[in-house]
């Protein structure tokens, strides 16, 4: 039974914590965290999701996903879900997610990791994920219109893949 925090609409921990599965009510959120890894050519690491998943069986997806459990904090949540689904340890300490996406039921932190891994070395989970591949923005934008991949907005892949590469969204000295 996994527990996962009830935070308000502020984003602030309520006290309370509900089990997966369990309808929240109006004005509770959850916290969940994706983990978008490139490599050093700008391909995305990119997962499929097991044929027993209740959401989004057998489809591809980012890097890794999964709901923050009680106690934790975005960083650690994010660390925990790339050990666990992939078995590959990051370290955000002392980052922030690249975005944060808010959802009827929550807030979706996105972090992005540069890192190149060969994928020969990755244990996946084998409840969670059955493949992983690099893949560009365009496959997978092809991979979305053709259903094999969760159906994101497409802008949303693009922001990822623009996202990569560290800038300042609001530059001071740009007049």
């Amino acid at each position: 039974m996994e527990a996962f925090d009830i935070y308000d609409i502020n984003r602030i921990r309520t006290g309370r914590t509900a089990v997966r599965g369990d309808a929240l009510k109006n004005g509770e959120f959850r916290l969940v965290v994706h983990v978008c890894i490139f490599n050093s050519r700008g391909e995305l690491l990119i997962q499929r999701r097991q044929s027993t998943k209740n959401t989004w069986a057998d489809l591809w997806d980012v890097s890794v996903g999964g709901g923050a459990l009680a106690g934790e904090c975005s960083t650690e949540a994010a660390e925990r879900e790339t050990e666990e689904e992939i078995g590959l340890k990051i370290d955000l300490h002392g980052q922030r997610p690249r975005m944060t996406v808010n959802f009827r039921e929550g807030f979706n932190d996105v972090y992005i990791v540069r890192k190149d891994v060969r994928l020969e070395d990755l244990i996946l989970q084998e409840d969670e994920v059955s493949d992983v591949k690099w893949a560009d923005q365009e496959t997978i934008l092809q991979m979305i219109d053709r259903k094999e991949f969760i159906p994101y907005y497409k802008g949303f892949i693009q922001w990822i893949f623009e996202a990569q590469v560290p800038r300042a969204l609001f530059d001071a000295n740009r007049s």
